[in-house]
């Protein structure tokens, strides 16, 4: 695609991303959760999205598909009061909906794998069940303008300058960055289109390419982002890099899933494993906040976060040596 059509396609994309954002208000109630409240809080969000993330990478699931699962959780959570006990089925459900749209039909697991694999204690039908209430909240029927569209759109638009700048600017790398900040609920208030400029700046700096900073200017002004709001989010996005690339920082680890498909678990997990039958997912409203009410108790609470360790392109290769500080975030 040459440049012209390139910045065009930008700019519709633009245009659209307001439609495809979680409401702010909601995203502030769920940071001002406290833990043991009955909504769901920063800290809860984080470790699913990290979940999500293991999963993603176990499955062999593009990139595409994990960001807009978690556009969609976040979209959800943000407009429904979720407990606690049903975001293992939120989050899974978003995963599975947004790999229908993004994976091809024969790279899609089966809804019962995905409960399987991610030690998950709700039925098949309470994920069906699931899935139809998002896509009708949501309005979902196909995919949505998140910071990845703007990211790759970005990437092209540098390369279709000058063929020579592939190798610098891995647009891998850029990928693995955009999922680190994801894990953090504040980033999704960010738009889309700032937050992956803000991304594909610093990596252009870190390369210390004068030309290439030349194209992110450009782009800058073609979608009239203010100098403050990209400033913003540039200062925020290093230090969640720089965290991140910590060795004390723990992150997704898709092989701590691997334990549960040895062939003896393999043979014996869906045969021993029982899980009660659940009454009918119901919805009512929530009279605290604009958001409205997941409130039954139809899942089962409980599941461990596989976000332990290392692991998959979580690691520190695709984080900045120069970004690094040592920081221990978990006691």
């Amino acid at each position: 695609m040459d440049a012209y059509k390139l910045m065009k396609e930008l700019r519709v994309n633009y245009e659209q991303e307001a439609h495809y954002r979680p409401k702010e208000t909601g995203l502030r109630l769920i940071e001002s959760t406290t833990e043991g409240d009955s909504r769901i809080s920063a800290k809860g969000r984080n470790a699913k999205v990290e979940d999500l993330w293991s999963l993603t990478s176990f499955f062999g699931y593009s990139t595409q598909t994990f960001v807009l699962a978690v556009n969609l959780l976040d979209r959800f959570l943000a407009m429904i009061k979720v407990q606690p006990k049903h975001l293992s089925c939120v989050s899974v459900s978003c995963l599975h909906m947004a790999a229908k749209v993004t994976e091809e039909e024969c790279d899609l697991s089966p809804a019962d794998e995905l409960i399987r694999i991610g030690q998950c204690r709700f039925t098949t039908s309470d994920l069906c069940r699931m899935e139809k209430i998002v896509g009708e909240k949501l309005g979902f029927k196909s995919n949505a303008v998140t910071a990845l569209t703007f990211l790759h759109l970005y990437h092209q638009i540098a390369l279709s300058h000058s063929t020579d700048r592939k190798e610098s600017l891995s647009l891998e790398k850029l990928e693995a960055q955009l999922k680190a900040c994801l894990c953090r609920i504040s980033f999704s208030k960010a738009k889309p289109s700032v937050l992956a400029l803000s991304l594909l700046r610093q990596e252009m700096e870190a390369v210390q390419s004068e030309d290439m900073l030349e194209i992110a200017y450009h782009i800058q002004r073609h979608l009239k982002i203010t100098d403050g709001e990209l400033l913003l989010w540039s200062e925020r996005v290093a230090p969640c890099l720089s965290d991140y690339a910590s060795p004390e920082c723990s992150k997704p680890n898709h092989r701590k899933l691997q334990w549960i498909v040895s062939r003896r678990t393999a043979q014996n997990l869906h045969s021993y494993r029982t899980v009660p039958e659940l009454p009918t997912i119901p919805e009512g409203c929530w009279d605290e906040s604009e958001s409205e009410d997941l409130c039954e108790d139809v899942m089962s609470s409980g599941e461990e976060s596989l976000s332990s360790s290392l692991g998959s392109d979580a690691e520190g290769p695709f984080f900045p040596l120069h970004l690094r500080r040592q920081k221990h975030l978990h006691a």
